[in-house]
């Protein structure tokens, strides 16, 4: 497993108990070469999300969330993330 893959799985893990009904986690650190952040190795992600624990929840409050969950990996190893955490549609 590549370090991309073990944090992309790390990631996951740790946002389970949102109990995601979607999550995609994209790797850009490549995007990012040169960057500050990126010289000690800290990569920058992009996570989408959707959980029905978001739901009644403003966009701010559903960051909350995500970065209770991932808070220990940040600045490392989890430089920069980019958010987009939704709620599952309804119908009306």
């Amino acid at each position: 497993m590549t370090d991309t893959t073990d944090r992309i799985a790390l990631i996951r893990t740790r946002l389970a108990p949102l109990a995601p009904t979607a999550l995609d986690i994209r790797d850009d650190s490549h995007l990012h070469a040169g960057h500050a952040g990126a010289e000690g190795g800290a990569g920058h992600y992009h996570v989408r999300i959707v959980s029905v624990r978001f739901a009644g929840l403003s966009p701010v409050a559903r960051h909350r969330l995500v970065y209770d969950l991932l808070q220990d990996l940040i600045p490392f190893p989890i430089h920069a993330l980019a958010l987009d955490a939704q709620a599952p549609l309804t119908n009306p």
